[in-house]
């Protein structure tokens, strides 16, 4: 399986993952000049050779206008302010202008040296005074200016939406009302629309990504001094595995967490795989350790995992009872229960109940087999299953978000759309269960 696991030892920002993933290229210079056509504007993409540690990687520097990320709006003063906020405006009438720079999407991240400096400040004091735009806004410069497909499209209005959930979680507002800084926004899309480019180009089966590095201590920004990681940034690492370390400063930006939470397969230690290529994007900051994500392609093997079969045999359950039996065995955790009609001693009629259950979930699954039925005895197997990698993203539809599994492995890969939403569609529209499943077709960027 074509498997990239991403090492996010020294956190995550969107300038390092694409200049990780750009390593992996076979023609970098190529794709940079790709990069560079997507028609972002006034947004021009300079790779640079960056050593660290003795390691040799890629810079990846940001132009909006002429300027890199953050240096307009960085105060040299302010070694670790990175205004964190992107711009919104309350009620009460006073605009936040809290650059975010940080991203609200983006990194100036690392850039700015991890610690995030993310260098901006800007309008700290109300300096520099610039338009700000909301997720409409960023919507049309994606869609209407931009050469990009529509599956990336996507992905990069998905990766905004994370971010634009935070930041309205955090600071208390609508999404609607969340808005990012002009010049921010910029070097925002180039980020974030170069790694979903260069995700669909590389076209990994799966992405593995580690537990990643959030640094330690506090930042300051327009809000004031916050903890690491950032408010925002630690909301949309929810669920996901992250430590502390010996860093300090902000090693993950809200843009770099984004990208990772939106095309993670699962987070993790590297798996066994046979590498190909490897890639290393470089932070702009020294530290003591080397300032990179380091992306490895390669080859993993196909799944496999066992599970445990337990069976018995019962002639003495009402039909009522054994679907009972059934609901209980599920409700436990089991993973499949199923029956079989038998013929039994003296020519009865009876059921073969079997349960498919995980290794661990072995004696619980006994117990309810035996407080559920009237066996009095239980056999088990233990079995090895060939399994495809399996993941749920979103279709989004005029009707609403629809869930779609993909599988993937042994060379295959499937892509099937959750029953209930499709049927709850239908039946709120009117519709039969094909019309849907074709509404959605139409709006799935990856249907074959």
């Amino acid at each position: 399986m074509k498997t990239l696991y991403l090492d996010c030892g020294m956190g995550a920002a969107g300038d390092m993952l694409t200049a990780a993933l750009l390593e992996l290229m076979p023609d970098s210079d190529a794709y940079l000049k790709k990069l560079n056509d997507l028609g972002i504007p006034d947004v021009t993409f300079v790779s640079e050779r960056s050593v660290k540690c003795g390691i040799t990687g890629t810079h990846m520097k940001v132009s909006v206008a002429g300027t890199e990320e953050g240096e307009e709006m960085f105060d040299p003063s302010h070694d670790h302010e990175h205004d964190h906020g992107h711009d919104h405006e309350h009620d009460h009438g006073h605009e936040h202008d809290h650059g975010h720079e940080h991203d609200h999407g983006h990194e100036h991240d690392h850039d700015h040296g991890h610690d995030h400096d993310h260098g901006h400040d800007h309008d700290h004091e109300g300096h520099h005074h610039h338009h700000h735009s909301s997720m409409a806004d960023i919507r049309h410069i994606v869609e209407e200016h931009m050469h990009l497909p529509k599956a990336v499209v996507e992905d990069v209005m998905h990766v905004y939406s994370l971010i634009a959930e935070a930041e309205s979680t955090v600071h208390g507002v609508p999404v609607t009302e969340i808005h990012f800084h002009e010049v921010g926004t910029m070097d925002a899309i180039a980020d974030i629309a170069a790694v979903c480019l260069l995700m669909r180009e590389i076209a990994p089966e799966q992405v593995v990504v580690s537990p990643v590095h959030v640094g330690y201590g506090k930042v300051r920004c327009a809000h004031g001094i916050l903890p690491v990681p950032a408010p925002a940034t630690a909301y949309i690492l929810r669920d996901i595995p992250i430590y502390g370390g010996r860093v300090e400063g902000e090693l993950c930006t809200p843009t770099g967490a984004a990208l990772l939470k939106h095309f993670a397969t699962r987070f993790g230690d590297m798996p066994v795989m046979r590498v190909n290529s490897v890639g290393y994007g470089m932070g702009k900051k020294d530290f003591p350790v080397a300032n990179c994500v380091r992306a490895m392609l390669g080859e993993t093997e196909d799944e496999t995992d066992s599970v445990v079969e337990l069976s018995c045999n019962v002639d003495d359950m009402t039909g009522e009872e054994v679907g009972f039996a059934t609901e209980q065995l599920f409700a436990g955790g089991a993973r499949e229960v199923y029956t079989v009609p038998i013929e039994m001693k003296k020519s009865r009629p009876g059921i073969l109940l079997r349960v498919i259950c995980s290794p661990e979930d072995r004696e619980k699954m006994i117990r309810l087999i035996y407080r559920y039925t009237t066996t009095i005895g239980v056999r088990e197997a233990v079995m090895k299953r060939y399994i495809l990698e399996r993941e749920i993203g979103f279709v989004h539809t005029v009707h609403g978000d629809v869930r779609v599994k993909t599988s993937v492995g042994y060379g295959v890969k499937r892509r099937k759309y959750e029953y209930e939403d499709l049927a709850r569609i239908a039946r709120e529209q009117g519709l039969s269960l094909e019309q849907v499943r074709e509404i959605v077709r139409e709006a799935d960027p990856d249907a074959e």
